[in-house]
């Protein structure tokens, strides 16, 4: 990951809605969810949720899949875990780091 791609995954997520829809096709893990169910979900019109969702797509945040007459939107978690290692690249000036090695840490810059 380069500056440019984080710059542009955190702009596509600091938008209430698009963090949301994030959040969600989080929780939903590698299933996935549908542009109808995440309408519904987020009460957002077919139009609005496509420009959020093509935001994300587009800073690689979320991928599509088609099954069958349906769109399947997931979260790009290979993406998420380079923007965090990106993020925390130089933590504790260098040194191994347990929240490097495991992203569920709640790293709080003690864990050296």
């Amino acid at each position: 990951m380069d500056a440019q791609q984080a710059v542009s995954a955190m702009a596509a997520l600091a938008q209430t809605t698009r963090l949301a829809v994030f959040r969600m096709l989080v929780v939903a893990g590698p299933a996935g969810l549908s542009p109808s169910e995440l309408s519904a979900a987020q009460n957002l019109s077919a139009s609005a949720l496509s420009f959020h969702l093509k935001e994300l797509l587009h800073a690689g945040l979320v991928t599509q899949q088609r099954d069958g007459r349906r769109l399947i939107y997931r979260a790009r978690f290979s993406h998420v875990n380079a923007l965090m290692a990106y993020l925390t690249e130089h933590c504790c000036e260098g040194e191994v780091c347990a929240a490097t090695a495991d992203l569920s840490c709640k790293h709080d810059m003690q864990c050296c």
